[in-house]
């Protein structure tokens, strides 16, 4: 498996990077390194954004293979986890900008989920948007990107690996929109 320098200094950073950490409840406790609250198993805050086009296609997009959690899989959600100090929404609007070049979108609320795997542990807050800006790729944590038709991306999800917490953010869009 090849990793760039680039992708190698980015992982690291993020490593380093401190963020929200909280328990059961999405109770804030305070802030530690991402690579910290991975290795002792405790629970983060990230945001999950499904972005459309104005077409209603979703945004597909493949992870690097650098990625401390799900390198390779197929995502269909944009997000990250939640710097110190930042709000699920303030989240969300970074995470767009930096992984997908999408500024200024209008995000909706879907609500939150608790997901709770080795390594990844998190309360996070579904929000989706829709815009008709180009993609332009953060080549550090996506390989590649494009839109698709929701049918075609319930098809894909039986067949290709998916990251499953983006999998439950999508369920539980689908669950607040009445699809």
């Amino acid at each position: 498996m090849f990793i760039s320098a680039q992708e190698a200094a980015h992982r690291a950073f993020s490593d380093a990077e401190c963020i929200v950490w909280v328990d059961e409840r999405d109770q804030v406790l305070g802030s530690l390194p991402r690579a910290e609250l991975r290795a002792r198993g405790l629970i983060g805050r990230a945001a999950f954004i499904l972005l459309f086009n104005p077409a209603g296609e979703i945004c597909v997009h493949r992870r690097t293979l650098s990625k401390a959690v799900y390198p390779g899989y197929w995502d269909m959600a944009a997000g990250g986890m939640l710097g110190a100090g930042e709000s699920y929404w303030q989240c969300a609007r970074r995470e767009l900008e930096e992984e997908l070049g999408i500024a200024d979108a209008e995000l909706k609320d879907h609500g939150r989920f608790f997901f709770d795997a080795p390594h990844n542990r998190i309360w996070s807050a579904v929000f989706s948007a829709c815009s008709d800006q180009p993609l332009h790729v953060q080549p550090e944590e996506v390989l590649e990107a494009g839109f698709m038709p929701l049918a075609q991306l319930l098809r894909d999800i039986q067949h290709k690996p998916f990251c499953p917490d983006s999998l439950v953010a999508l369920r539980l869009y689908l669950t607040s929109t009445g699809q």
